[in-house]
């Protein structure tokens, strides 16, 4: 097993001048080509019938970084648990690019969504089969910024 994920991300607190510690991530995957049509409508971030939506989750470690996913299972969910793996995803389903979502929960990080301006980030980027990327968030209450890291 590899000890990091081919996508990873790391939040930095710039209000405090440090790693933002425990806060919930989630990664989606939204299409890929062999889910775009040829159509106008192309341009969607909804995933297709032909490739089903694959979501993963974390929580940043003390260093504000997430490095491993889990599939995610919502608490409505029913039936078996998800045991694929990112890696699963990018190597065995993906042809191609595609493109995913991360969504921070921020307003869990600052206790409530009238502590901050941003109560949910997201972030919504293009991957290129067999590439690694890490998305950095720089984040404060009335603020954030985003870019792709090495």
């Amino acid at each position: 097993m590899a000890t990091k994920d081919r996508i990873t991300c790391h939040i930095l607190d710039t209000s405090l001048g440090q790693p933002a510690r425990s806060v919930r991530v989630k990664l989606e995957l939204l299409s890929s080509t062999s889910s775009i049509s040829s159509t106008p409508s192309s341009s969607s971030t909804e995933p297709t019938s032909q490739t089903p939506s694959k979501t993963f989750e974390s929580i940043t470690d003390e260093d504000g970084r997430i490095k491993t996913w889990l599939p995610y299972s919502s608490a409505l969910s029913s039936g078996e648990v998800p045991v694929y793996t990112l890696e699963d995803v990018l190597v065995n389903d993906i042809k191609g690019p595609s493109r995913w979502m991360l969504r921070f929960d921020t307003a869990g990080y600052f206790g409530g969504e009238e502590k901050t301006f941003f109560p949910e980030v997201t972030v919504v980027f293009r991957v290129e089969e067999g590439q690694t990327y890490h998305v950095p968030l720089l984040l404060a209450p009335y603020s954030y910024s985003t870019y792709r890291g090495s």
